[in-house]
């Protein structure tokens, strides 16, 4: 199943879904410092893994982080090869001041933003759903 490719479709049918919880961004040098089964994402880049958990889970392990989020989830399938998502919805947030990092996964796409921003996003992103 490959996933859902038409914008219009991605947009009508979104439905974000808002995660219970504060997320953070953190760096570690060795995954042998985290259970992975506690990481939301892992991605390694050439400095450092970047992993995403929960904020207890940083504190807990004494993790550094600067930025505390909501995670949103769109829950349609979109495929990976999908056309304007991304821009369509990262545009509606910006043109309300939200700053958005953005993960796509195979089934679906996930938004972080600011936790104090979760509600006002989650409107934005439901409008825009609303409107297509």
């Amino acid at each position: 199943m490959s996933g859902e490719r038409n914008l219009n479709t991605l947009l009508q049918t979104m439905k974000p879904q808002l995660h219970v919880g504060e997320f953070v961004f953190c760096t570690v040098q060795n995954l042998s410092l985290i259970n992975v089964e506690d990481a939301i994402m892992i991605f390694k880049e050439h400095e450092a893994y970047t992993i995403i958990v929960k904020k207890e889970t940083a504190d807990t392990l004494n993790l550094n982080y600067a930025f505390v989020a909501a995670w949103i989830t769109l829950t349609v399938h979109s495929s990976l090869e999908a056309v304007g998502l991304t821009a369509a919805f990262s545009s509606a947030l910006a043109k309300n001041g939200i700053s958005c990092n953005v993960v796509a996964a195979f089934y679906h796409d996930h938004i972080f933003v600011d936790k104090s921003d979760a509600e006002k996003a989650m409107a934005i992103l439901e409008g825009l759903s609303s409107l297509h």
